[in-house]
């Protein structure tokens, strides 16, 4: 294994990390803004608004997307174990 192929792989490995967790992040922001939005329109400045219906929202889309996490995470270890009994 040369310096290119472990470059290769490095760049998989954090390419696969930011596909998979991408929807929730981005569920978390947009929910977010919203949510300051709404407190600033309003002035309620609870923190427990804030906190609640994000988690709740991207604790569902964790529920909806997992399926596709999973199928993407097996289909990158699939690729890493063919790599892995094709070496020398």
């Amino acid at each position: 294994m040369d310096e290119a192929m472990v470059l290769d792989l490095a760049r998989d490995a954090i390419q696969m990390m930011l596909i998979v967790s991408g929807p929730p992040l981005m569920v978390g922001m947009v929910i977010g803004l919203f949510i300051a939005l709404f407190q600033t329109l309003t002035q309620i400045q609870e923190m427990t608004l804030v906190f609640v219906p994000k988690i709740l929202v991207v604790f569902a889309t964790l529920l909806i997307t997992l399926p596709w996490m999973v199928r993407q995470l097996t289909e990158f270890m699939v690729h890493l174990m063919d790599i892995a009994t094709t070496l020398p």
